[in-house]
């Protein structure tokens, strides 16, 4: 069971993270439970060390005990605690390593960072299940893998992931499904993801996934060839 812990006095941040990490956990299949904090003396009070896996998302500058304070509290508790930093500061950067942060993000921050750094702090924890797509439909979980997905579109305000002659559709926003997705699936288009291991060619303005033409769309065409080469050079 996986425990993260936001604290930040800004409720707007605390709302946003909270949403990004909900829909990446989910998406990803782990099991966990979130906690929000408006101040580092409620997160030391409620703070129980060596229970579960724990990651937390902290600001340094509140009002009170500050989130370094607060972060070397808990390291004392809890030495395997992942602590992040999310912060407008970059005035702490080095006391970050007294407490063995494991990474430090500034704010105004970018989802895909927030996405890459919870992914690395799973595969830290041994956590990591980015192996499957998990989908709700009809009031059941499904469970797909990603090496069967060739390639996910939009349509009609839902999102369809084809996997070997069958379709799974799903409520969803495909921006927010690429940021939580492996490098092998990338974006060729406003409706469109394919999946690299099933690309059989690549043309001028399409690919072709799965014996079907796919249009490529000009803003994407650029970040398409390189991880391809990427892709082919591994």
């Amino acid at each position: 069971m996986l425990n993260v812990m936001i604290c930040d006095d800004e409720k707007e941040l605390r709302i946003d993270l909270k949403r990004i990490i909900d829909r990446s956990l989910g998406l990803w299949g782990v099991s966990y439970s979130i906690f929000e904090f408006s101040s580092a003396e409620a997160l030391i009070s409620s703070y129980k060390g060596n229970q579960d896996q724990q990651i937390l998302f902290l600001d340094i500058k509140l009002d009170g005990v500050s989130g370094m304070d607060a972060a070397e509290h808990i390291r004392r508790l809890d030495p395997s605690a992942v602590i992040i930093f999310v912060t407008a500061y970059s005035d702490f950067v080095f006391q970050g390593y007294d407490v063995r942060a494991f990474n430090y993000i500034l704010k105004p921050y970018q989802e895909e960072k927030i996405v890459q750094v919870l992914r690395d702090a799973l595969d830290l924890l041994n956590m990591s299940q980015e192996t499957c797509l998990f989908i709700e439909q009809r009031g059941k979980t499904l469970r797909l893998p990603f090496a069967r997905i060739q390639y996910i579109f939009s349509e009609k305000h839902l999102l369809h992931a084809v996997a070997a002659g069958e379709t799974f559709s799903f409520y969803g926003k495909l921006g927010d499904l690429a940021n939580t997705l492996p490098d092998c699936f990338v974006r060729i288009h406003n409706r469109y993801l394919v999946n690299l291991n099933h690309l059989d060619a690549l043309e001028k303005n399409s690919v072709r996934v799965a014996q079907k033409t796919l249009p490529v769309s000009r803003s994407y065409k650029q970040a398409l060839s390189i991880a391809f080469a990427r892709y082919l050079l591994r």
